[in-house]
């Protein structure tokens, strides 16, 4: 059967499954789930499908969470199913799996890109704000990246920046342009209004992700005054309208207790969020904030806390730092994504800012066969301890052997940071962190939880 016919047949079979769906969601979901058993073979996806199936079964929190997504836009609701459940996950990781054996390199799952340097805020220990106020990538650029993903199965692309919305009329242009694709973008919710929730709502396949760093103190001390009171609004705006959402947050040794209780779920779920990406503080730049790291103590509170709040909140949650467990080990250098600045040096991680290759100067493929993300792809994962993921906070000898071996250059254009300096913040961190992080793993590896990826 060639491809093209098999895809069609795919196609189909995802738009009658969801015609079926859309009646009565709460009555035909186990239907559903019964006829997939019935013509996939045994093996295809069985962890996962036995993990949903429980769900179904048990109609816990992640059930209501499937039936919140009953509640979005009928149209956004079905680009949603077809372009992240079957373009990226399904027939994307196919296409990725096929070209990862014939190329000898990492494909990337999801490719993250920044839009524009600029932004509207300046917050406290931002990574971003290294690179610059003056730097973009193009309209043309930023749909070259994203044909060349397609061709390596690729159909999962996240905004970063800077502010990504200061761009806005372009991103809603690539939505269109590439309506079999799901974008996603890391934003400060400032710059949601009524006229763009009316536009996510026309092209279908656009996502925020809100950063918010906890409630009013905590947040606007780090994000500006009166940022707080814009995100709610933001929110509002875009819960009224029916349309997906998430929280990026990250946790410090400042904001830990804020973010991981349960006042700050309960009010992430009120307000209409769906996931939260929670992400540990990097002290990326020559003038990062290093009493910002949080103490082992702190981040091991954060660990058991999302974990407990997994089983009782209808939120998806994934944890940076702590969830490793559930994808290998670290996920950068093409391994399920990578980073491309607004200058556009690729870069295997959003906080490692080294590259080889630039984007105007190499193929997508070139660059993921450049030195440094064939060094990512020959080592990972950097550690057998997925609790200690990371080549430059957890295993910083592993960024500065890569770095020298490799002749990566800094990308910072302002100030740039030798890996050496990078890794001299981390390298306390990651002596401290360690003992801790070997007491949690050799605690839980194994447990039928972290099996079914809960």
């Amino acid at each position: 059967m060639g491809n093209t016919v098999r895809e069609s047949m795919q196609n189909f079979a995802v738009s009658q499954a969801l015609k079926y769906i859309e009646g009565n969601p709460e009555e035909n979901i186990p239907k559903l789930m019964a006829l997939v058993d019935k013509f996939t073979p045994t093996d295809w996806y069985a962890t996962q499908r036995d993990a949903i199936r429980n769900v179904i079964e048990e109609k816990n929190n992640w059930y209501q969470l499937i039936l919140k997504i009953y509640d979005l836009d009928p149209g956004v609701r079905k680009a949603f199913f077809q372009n992240f459940l079957f373009n990226a996950s399904l027939k994307g990781s196919s296409i990725q799996d096929e070209t990862t054996q014939a190329e000898g390199c990492n494909v990337p799952w999801a490719i993250l890109l920044d839009p524009t340097s600029a932004c509207n805020l300046h917050c406290t220990g931002c990574w971003a704000a290294e690179y610059g106020h003056k730097l973009n990538l193009s309209l043309e650029d930023i749909d070259s990246i994203v044909r060349q993903g397609k061709q390596l199965g690729t159909y999962m692309y996240i905004y970063t920046g800077g502010e990504p919305l200061v761009r806005k009329n372009d991103l809603i242009r690539l939505c269109e342009m590439h309506p079999d694709c799901e974008f996603l973008s890391f934003t400060n919710g400032t710059l949601i209004d009524e006229a763009f929730c009316q536009e996510m709502l026309r092209v279908k396949n656009f996502v925020p992700a809100i950063s918010l760093e906890g409630f009013e103190e905590a947040n606007d001390s780090r994000r500006g005054e009166g940022v707080y009171q814009k995100v709610a609004h933001a929110m509002e705006l875009l819960k009224a309208h029916h349309l997906p959402f998430g929280i990026s947050t990250c946790y410090t040794s400042r904001n830990w207790e804020d973010i991981s209780s349960e006042k700050f779920f309960d009010y992430m779920i009120d307000n209409g969020a769906m996931f939260c990406w929670f992400f540990h503080y990097m002290p990326v730049g020559n003038s990062a904030v290093t009493e910002l790291l949080p103490t082992p103590e702190q981040r091991e509170a954060v660990y058991h806390r999302i974990r407990a709040f997994r089983q009782t909140k209808p939120i998806f949650t994934m944890d940076f730092q702590n969830d490793a467990e559930y994808v290998g080990g670290c996920i950068a250098g093409g391994r399920r994504y990578l980073h491309i600045n607004a200058k556009g040096d690729v870069e295997p991680c959003v906080f490692i800012h080294y590259s080889n290759a630039n984007i105007h100067e190499v193929s997508l493929l070139d660059a993921l066969k450049s030195p440094l993300f064939m060094a990512y792809h020959d080592q990972q994962p950097f550690n057998e301890n997925m609790l200690r993921p990371c080549p430059m906070l957890e295993n910083p000898e592993k960024l500065r052997q890569m770095v020298a071996e490799t002749g990566a250059v800094n990308t910072d254009y302002e100030s740039p940071e030798s890996a050496d300096h990078l890794c001299d913040k981390t390298t306390p961190y990651a002596e401290n962190w360690k003992e801790t992080a070997d007491k949690l793993w050799h605690g839980c590896s194994g447990c039928s939880g972290c099996q079914q990826g809960v």
